[in-house]
């Protein structure tokens, strides 16, 4: 009997240590995660409890360089259906027949989308204007949810739309200054903290708390002028549709400065009509920065420019012109098939004879014809600041494969490929006394680390002073020494000059059996304020003559007298070169 008793102690005490092990394992392990890893587990609970949902920073304005909005950001609400709250399908039924009237959906369609699913939260409508939430916001509708966002508002519609480019659902810029400057307007985002069942919905009634303010994005001023930009864009339209080009391109640029005072292509899209899907996405990038093509004539300025910089030529220089230059096994002619006999460096320009432009090449010398082509830019990006800017293509002496035709043809813009922003830049050099300055399209920005102002870049001197004057000169006998020119406008001195290629490369980058027909000019000459320069793409052959140079006509009087600049003289077109 007391053997059984002594067993059954033994029993006792065994389940006592065990107990009193346990208890002591149970004691560590509470000390443990209540003193050495309460911070842990306290997240850990709170996690479980509170739900974390960012808040987006108001995203910062682009405005024009007199300050007038161009975009930004406005209240706004996106629209979110807990789908489980739809299940009952008469539930859904009412409920969308409320939210899809004020989000522009057919109820029953809004029904179908989210009862594909049966769980998550589906997003009904992104960037519901804040009258319209406030309104959704206010309706007793199973389901609804909205939180309180911001959204792009473009105060002058859809201009500049190429230039500005646009923002994603998630609002970060996708293309345009909006993506070239995400760090300065994007802003940096908050976070608020609410209280949520145990399947995550939020709790509404559930305390919620801010963990960090948002910081609102930085404001980005441009160079660009919402007036001549409306003015551009509508006249690259008008022409569009009146010449039948396929599209084309304009920029009217400060020549003293390098400012960028409109930037227009076409086709591009509107930003009233954003259709991300769209197929094709080419529509997005801004051509007149982003596209190369062969300048043609227009060229023939700067290959001048190059020779009478060099002590080779003067405006009276002559040649006699056959008709015909031989490279080699190649014949070049001039665009017109014109034989002219003893002829001026200045009616080189005027008459836009290819086989002068070869004459004065073949006295520069490839050595020293690509040097200035390097200076003037031609072959390197602007670094405009703005995205897919190419270098362009220019194959030297230096290359295997060049030949001496190459310095011939490159001397009248032909195989060589630059875009029209450099090209406007390289001939404003001519404008500017020789300097050329690197384009610029922001003129002030807030950024993180405070507010950045931009000023003119000279990037070098490419010609003498008393050189660019001499072109100049030329240039204006170009338009006023050919009567009848149709880039001569009434009361103001132009310099300018006409390019026409043949079987160019066009807007989409491909090459085509049409032209590139172009024109670019300059006013006033005593002291240019503004160059334009036209770019008309057409499937058949067009000369820039003909339609471009009108174009300029038909823009620079406005922009001269918006620009505030008076009629620098009584004559219109000269009487002789």
């Amino acid at each position: 009997m007391f053997g059984q008793r002594g067993r059954m102690n033994r029993r006792l005490w065994t389940l006592a240590a065990i107990f009193a092990l346990g208890g002591a394992a149970l004691t560590a392990r509470i000390a443990y995660v209540q003193l050495m890893h309460a911070d842990h587990y306290r997240a850990v609970a709170n996690n479980e409890h509170f739900g974390q949902q960012e808040v987006r920073a108001a995203r910062g304005a682009i405005l024009d360089r007199n300050g007038y909005p161009l975009a930004t950001t406005v209240d706004a609400f996106d629209v979110f259906i807990n789908r489980a709250d739809w299940q009952s399908l008469d539930d859904a039924r009412k409920a969308a027949a409320t939210i899809g009237p004020l989000i522009g959906q057919k109820p029953d369609d809004l029904v179908n989308e989210v009862r594909k699913e049966n769980k998550g939260i589906y997003l009904a409508y992104a960037g519901l204007d804040f009258a319209k939430g406030s309104t959704v916001h206010n309706t007793d509708a199973p389901g609804l949810r909205m939180v309180q966002t911001t959204k792009r508002f473009y105060p002058e519609g859809d201009l500049a739309s190429t230039l500005l480019g646009f923002v994603g659902r998630d609002h970060s810029g996708l293309t345009g200054v909006e993506h070239d400057f995400e760090r300065e307007l994007g802003g940096i985002p908050g976070t608020i903290y609410f209280e949520r069942d145990s399947i995550g919905n939020k709790l509404s009634l559930g305390a919620e708390r801010i963990g960090q303010e948002p910081k609102a994005g930085g404001d980005i001023k441009l160079t660009i002028d919402r007036y001549i930009q409306r003015l551009v864009e509508g006249e690259l339209e008008m022409q569009i549709a009146k010449t039948g080009a396929l599209g084309g391109s304009i920029i009217v640029m400060a020549p003293k400065t390098g400012a960028l005072l409109a930037v227009a292509s076409n086709p591009g899209f509107k930003l009233s009509q954003l259709d991300l899907n769209h197929p094709d996405q080419a529509l997005f990038r801004d051509r007149a920065v982003t596209d190369v093509y062969e300048p043609g004539s227009v060229f023939k300025t700067l290959t001048a420019s190059m020779a009478i910089d060099l002590g080779l030529v003067t405006p009276e220089s002559t040649y006699d012109d056959t008709g015909a230059a031989y490279i080699g096994p190649s014949t070049i002619r001039n665009w017109d098939y014109s034989v002219n006999g003893i002829t001026s460096v200045t009616q080189i320009l005027q008459r836009s004879l290819n086989t002068g432009a070869v004459w004065m090449s073949g006295l520069i010398g490839p050595d020293a014809f690509y040097r200035y082509m390097r200076n003037f830019g031609i072959g390197e990006a602007t670094h405009v600041g703005l995205g897919g800017e190419p270098d362009g293509l220019v194959r030297t002496n230096t290359d295997p494969a060049w030949t001496d035709v190459d310095l011939a043809t490159n001397a009248f813009g032909q195989g060589i490929a630059a875009t029209p922003l450099q090209v406007i830049t390289a001939i404003s050099s001519i404008a500017n006394g020789g300097k050329l300055m690197r384009p610029y399209v922001v003129q002030e920005m807030e950024t993180p680390e405070g507010a950045r102002a931009f000023s003119p870049v000279v990037v070098r001197q490419v010609m003498s002073q008393q050189t660019a004057a001499t072109v100049t000169d030329m240039m204006n006998q170009v338009v006023e020494g050919n009567p009848g020119h149709l880039a001569a406008i009434k009361g103001y001195h132009v310099a300018g000059k006409t390019g026409t290629t043949t079987g160019a490369t066009l807007a989409d980058g491909a090459v085509h059996d049409g032209n590139v027909a172009s024109f670019i000019g300059f006013a006033p000459v005593a002291d240019p304020k503004m160059i334009v320069l036209v770019k008309l793409d057409f499937k058949e052959d067009r000369l820039g003559g003909q339609v471009s140079a009108p174009v300029f006509a038909d823009l620079a009087p406005s922009i001269l007298a918006y620009l505030g600049v008076k009629p620098d003289g009584p004559q219109l077109v000269a009487t002789g070169p």
